[in-house]
């Protein structure tokens, strides 16, 4: 059903059903200090015309411009089968499959996306999804807490995804867990080994390590995983699943691979949509499997030998009794999966390779034509995958407005989060950007850059 109207007389009656004098009554038991008074932010209501307006002009603003921004989130091609498939009655409306005898081709579905990731991360056991990339992080950072027992500081560089690090502090700072910033070797862009040997290892968990890491670099991963072990720690790692058709996955990390591995599900086949919805990932060894959150789907007998699926390995308090629970995820972000599900099928190993080695190629062509103008410089040196940090001779932001009038997405403003990063650009291509595109963004940005030039007043002059 696509709308439910509830009139005031229908608020009233439900609450005079239940004995409610009111909305907020239901809400009573939030303490009020967490409350909020108003929420300032929050526009006026629309009717339904006014909102089909308004979202038919953000339809059109997200459709016009050349993206070559990642950060997280990526512009790939998504085959037409993939959401013709993910939208049919039987996937689009399926619900928490807690009666299996109803929901085999659901549970059927999910267990086949377990198997798919696990080969992916070359990891043992994965979960049936998480909501996101960030909460993934928080939710291994957690597990990972509970498998060390004692053990409640957590490493994080700096080169993690800004937002997953500020999600992770949300989610953690209230539950005794320390977040320990780590910073990075700002000429290559990479962790530095030296001050991660330097750090006091008593008290810590694990070490979160992103490949690639934000800026697009490509980490000494070996080198890192077998540093943390050796501090018995364990190793967390955040990745682009699109990357893994190319880079060696974190099972295979170092000596003896990660413990953890999470990440975005957004590049399989799931559109930008405007911020979401998105899915978290989250795979790990098989002697950490009761501490993974979220839902597992296991193949099984039944009572006349025939193969099934069902949820398995989750105690009710997952669902009904949340303060005893490993997380409180319930209802995860089913039909992301589903279309996860479908583009991995659809797209075989080969497919996966040929995008991420697509996307490789695009990007060191887009690098090559935009460091190719003077006042455009990579801001680091090294391997990178498909994401590089370049600095632009003239403040970033007017770089950004300018190609935005333009038509073009230019790349994330990095100052923000990285002071030290001033005027500095984070660009991505994937497999969707063509030569005349970049070559587009190349004299638009040039220009940009000499009109700027010229603006400014030259040496003694007032």
């Amino acid at each position: 059903m696509p709308f439910i109207p509830h009139t005031e007389q229908d608020v009233q009656a439900m609450l005079s059903a239940i004995g409610a004098e009111s909305i907020d009554q239901l809400f009573e038991e939030i303490p009020a200090d967490l409350a909020n008074s108003s929420l300032d932010q929050v526009p006026p209501g629309l009717d339904e015309m006014e909102l089909r307006r308004l979202v038919t002009e953000r339809a059109a603003t997200d459709s016009q411009y050349v993206n070559f921004i990642g950060a997280g989130a990526y512009q790939h091609h998504i085959p037409a089968a993939v959401w013709q498939i993910a939208t049919r009655g039987e996937f689009y409306s399926a619900y928490t499959p807690y009666q299996a005898e109803a929901s085999q081709g659901t549970l059927q579905l999910l267990y086949e996306y377990q198997t798919m990731m696990a080969s992916l991360t070359g990891m043992e056991v994965s979960n049936a999804s998480l909501y996101d990339g960030a909460s993934a992080v928080a939710e291994a950072v957690l597990m990972a807490v509970r498998a060390q027992r004692k053990a409640t500081r957590i490493v994080i560089p700096d080169t993690v995804h800004p937002a997953y690090r500020d999600v992770t502090d949300t989610i953690v700072s209230d539950q005794g867990i320390e977040i320990v910033a780590l910073g990075h070797d700002s000429t290559r862009g990479i962790v530095d080994t030296d001050m991660l040997a330097s750090l006091d290892t008593d008290d810590v968990a694990a070490l979160v390590i992103q490949q690639p890491n934000f800026f697009g670099r490509i980490e000494d991963i070996d080198a890192l995983t077998d540093m943390a072990h050796e501090k018995g720690w364990l190793v967390i790692g955040v990745v682009n699943p699109t990357s893994l058709a190319l880079l060696k996955p974190p099972g295979e990390w170092g000596s003896n691979g990660a413990d953890i591995a999470i990440g975005e599900g957004q590049p399989l086949g799931i559109p930008l949509s405007s911020g979401g919805p998105y899915f978290g990932f989250m795979c790990c060894r098989q002697k950490l499997v009761r501490q993974m959150p979220g839902r597992l789907i296991g193949r099984t007998l039944d009572a006349d030998g025939n193969p099934g699926f069902s949820l398995t390995l989750q105690a009710r308090e997952q669902h009904i009794r949340r303060s005893k629970a490993t997380s409180n995820i319930c209802t995860n972000q089913g039909l992301m999966v589903t279309a996860a599900t479908i583009y991995m099928a659809l797209m075989g190993r080969s497919g996966l390779k040929s995008v991420a080695s697509a996307s490789h190629a695009n990007t060191r062509m887009l690098v090559d034509k935009l460091t190719a103008i003077e006042g455009v410089d990579r801001f680091h040196r090294g391997s990178y995958f498909h994401e590089c940090v370049l600095r632009v001779d003239m403040p970033v932001g007017q770089v950004i407005a300018g190609l935005e009038a333009r038509g073009i997405v230019a790349g994330l403003a990095l100052e923000a989060d990285y002071p030290d990063m001033q005027d500095c650009l984070l660009v991505c291509a994937t497999e969707l950007r063509t030569e005349q595109e970049m070559d587009d963004y190349a004299v638009h940005l040039e220009n940009l850059i000499s009109e700027h030039g010229t603006d400014q007043p030259r040496a003694g002059t007032l």
